[in-house]
């Protein structure tokens, strides 16, 4: 069971929300993501993909299209600014 978010969102990433909530509408744990990154290429762990999600990590310009392969979304998904969250 994952932890609750205890910290405020930071401000160091705009697509740390995003992949968040496609992560676990897809009901994929964060350590299943990370392995999908890693074999992608992505050089992340689990701590920092917490930081990503959290948005307390800079994200990568070249990290942004593996982000949305893996999670089956595209680049101006991640990128465009939030509906409602």
């Amino acid at each position: 069971m994952s932890k609750p978010r205890t910290v405020p969102r930071g401000t160091r990433n705009i697509v740390g929300a995003k992949v968040e909530r496609i992560r676990k509408a897809k009901r994929m744990k964060q350590k299943e993501l990370v392995a999908i990154l890693q074999s992608k290429g992505m050089d992340i762990c689990d701590t920092s993909m917490s930081r990503l999600e959290g948005q307390n990590r800079l994200v990568q310009d070249f990290e942004i299209p593996i982000l949305a392969e893996a999670l089956g979304v595209t680049v101006e998904w991640l990128l465009s600014p939030e509906e409602d969250a």
